[in-house]
């Protein structure tokens, strides 16, 4: 019998929350999950529902017939997207909602989806993420635990993520948790999407995270050390380079970016660090080397108080095989 997942989306709603998801779920169906994943699209009056970028998709059921029919389902994913907040504000769907959910497995939402099921009761006392643009509206709901900054979260049977491509990085994680680590490193190959993220890893790159500076001698830098981990980069040569004192340059870039050079500067090797541990076959010893944190104890220390975990243990985890 396939594991039946009801996605419900609804007008307005974000096309990748449920396109990425949905292509997940069928392409571990293709590539042998036993048993495979059976998908069903609702939406709260059984039309079609058109998404913020103008598809539109079919629905299957209205959400009063799925609650009504005492259908069980193995997941309930709730999508996310500008429309959410009206469903959020209709109790009646609201109800729906809680309905489904009583005879579901576990229930996910992706994106802002979250504040759906956080307006049904869903969340109340569960641990839950969502865009990092919506986290404080989340927030808003007192019984809910929210993590910011998180690809997605998973607390007993309730599994949320953050924004549009990380709804893949949870399909990815429910098909682990279905059918094993292999099985999701071959979907996420025949994706050809990065080998599934963890889902504590931040919602922002190494860069992204770090604001951009105003000067350019300093956004020069931001540029330049990505692309050259291997260098000297400590405070010292930084400031050589842009010209400036060892206080001048820690003054200005805290003021401008938020973080200090040397913040910046192993966040970016850790982020590099993690892409070689997952994608290649380097010892810990060399990727420590190409990242250029000089010894493998040092790459410990930055894994262990980062990630919570070891560069071994880590590779375990996350590396595509």
């Amino acid at each position: 019998m396939a594991s039946r997942t009801l996605l419900v989306a609804f007008d307005d709603f974000q096309l990748l929350d449920l396109a990425g998801p949905a292509d997940t779920f069928r392409t571990a169906t293709l590539l042998g999950a036993e048993p495979g994943y059976e998908l069903v699209v609702a939406t709260p009056d059984g039309s079609s529902a058109p998404s913020v970028s103008g598809v539109r998709v079919e629905s299957d059921r209205s959400l009063a017939e799925v609650a009504t029919s005492g259908e069980r389902f193995d997941t309930l994913m709730v999508v996310g997207g500008l429309g959410v907040r009206e469903v959020a504000a209709d109790e009646q769907a609201c109800g729906h909602l809680r309905t489904i959910a009583a005879r579901c497995e576990r229930v996910t939402s992706v994106c802002t989806g979250a504040l759906a099921l956080a307006a049904a009761g869903l969340l109340d006392g569960y641990e839950a993420t969502t865009h990092w643009a919506s986290l404080e509206e989340l927030a808003a709901n007192p019984e809910v635990r929210v993590l910011g900054d998180r690809l997605h979260v998973q607390d007993r049977d309730r599994w949320t993520s953050a924004g549009v491509t990380a709804g893949i990085d949870l399909a990815l994680a429910l098909v682990e948790h279905d059918h094993g680590a292999d099985l999701a490193h071959q979907v996420a190959a025949w994706l050809v999407v990065f080998v599934r993220r963890p889902g504590g890893q931040s919602q922002f790159s190494a860069q992204l995270q770090a604001q951009p500076a105003r000067r350019e001698e300093l956004r020069e830098l931001q540029r330049w050390i990505p692309a050259n981990l291997a260098e000297d980069l400590t405070v010292a040569a930084l400031a050589e380079r842009a010209g400036m004192s060892e206080r001048t340059l820690v003054r200005a870039w805290r003021a401008e970016t938020g973080t200090t050079p040397a913040a910046y500067v192993e966040s970016v090797r850790l982020e590099a660090a993690r892409r070689l541990l997952e994608t290649t076959d380097m010892t810990v010893a060399a990727v420590a080397a190409a990242v250029g944190l000089r010894g493998p104890e040092r790459l410990h220390r930055a894994v262990r108080r980062r990630l919570g975990t070891t560069p071994d243990r880590y590779r375990q985890h996350f590396a595509r095989n």
